[in-house]
């Protein structure tokens, strides 16, 4: 089968302009406002100064989180940097001097919420914690808890990988926070991989207890047609990573090794209605990358199917309630 040369843009531009930010990020002088204050500079001039950066694209993944800032490690040049809740880089070398550091700025008080519950949004393939700003910001709004974004290197590494990294991530939480989930497509993934990675080990058993909810957005639990179809071009590993690959040729090895949810979970669906822009690699109803069917998964608590494109429906209304309804009330 011949694939039109405009699929192909479409998949590769955001993985190369995410590439392309972080290589820029790393390059920015520092604004002036941060260096007006001459203790920082003092404590920061070993490694760094607090310079601004993107939070985070394609090739960072966060490991540890405390009072907004979190540590993160690069997937290609294998460094670690630590971030504040303005995503300025306060620390870059390695991860013990950035933990180091985090000891000395973090602040030592809960947040002014003194949350007892946390939501935990996981974001998708090629795809940053960015993308579910539009979601955090209800959430935030409406649900009197934390709100906290996991960002990781989608197109670097495996499925099981990032779930590694997500497990430190929720490991360094306080213990006392039930967890809640939201994931965005390859995100609900990476959740269902963490799952199963606490339900085989027993000394895990208290972070699983903890988790309580979530709501999956186009989430392609029984694999991703649209990377089967993709993955015999020689390029689609190389721009979409181990992880897309998982999700296509290798799912019925793959899925082996997720589980369902053990708490309450839903499922939001997307559905394309307007015909004119149908996914011409996909057969059935989809919201032009997930499948309806691909996103069902056995103990659901409800199925939504909601007229939205697939990379908006962390911003799509009927959603954003849903998913406030779901963990929040």
């Amino acid at each position: 089968m011949r694939f039109p040369a405009v699929l192909l843009l479409i998949l590769f531009v955001p993985c190369l302009d995410g590439m392309l930010q972080c290589a820029a990020e790393e390059a920015e002088k520092p604004s002036k406002q941060f260096l007006t204050d001459r203790k920082e500079k003092k404590q920061s001039r070993q490694w760094v100064i607090p310079i601004p950066t993107f939070g985070g694209l394609q090739v960072w993944t966060d490991h540890s989180y405390r009072q907004g800032y979190r540590i993160q490690h690069n997937a290609v040049t294998d460094n670690w940097r630590l971030l504040d809740g303005n995503d300025r880089r306060w620390m870059w070398g390695t991860r013990a001097q950035c933990e180091a550091f985090l000891n000395k700025v973090a602040k030592r008080s809960q947040s002014k919420l003194d949350p007892q519950r946390c939501i935990v949004l996981v974001h998708g393939l090629m795809r940053t914690k960015h993308s579910m700003t539009p979601l955090t910001k209800v959430l935030q709004k409406k649900c009197d808890c934390e709100i906290v974004s996991f960002s990781y290197a989608s197109t670097r590494g495996n499925i099981g990988e990032h779930a590694a990294a997500l497990q430190e991530f929720l490991e360094s939480l306080p213990e006392s926070w039930t967890l809640s989930f939201v994931g965005h497509s390859m995100g609900n993934i990476v959740i269902r991989h963490l799952i199963a990675d606490l339900q085989d080990n027993q000394k895990h058993s208290q972070l699983l207890s903890r988790c309580q909810q979530m709501v999956m957005l186009g989430p392609p639990n029984q694999g991703a047609a649209i990377a089967r179809q993709l993955s015999s071009l020689g390029m689609f590993e190389w721009i979409a990573g181990e992880g897309a690959m998982e999700l296509g040729p290798d799912w019925d090895e793959f899925s082996e090794s997720l589980a369902t949810p053990p708490f309450p979970f839903s499922i939001v669906a997307g559905e394309v209605e307007n015909k004119a822009i149908q996914n011409p690699l996909l057969d059935n109803a989809s919201d032009f990358v997930v499948e309806v069917d691909e996103a069902r998964l056995e103990g659901s608590e409800s199925f939504v199917v909601v007229p939205a494109l697939h990379s908006f429906l962390m911003k799509d209304a009927q959603v954003q309630e849903f998913v406030v309804d779901f963990l929040c009330q």
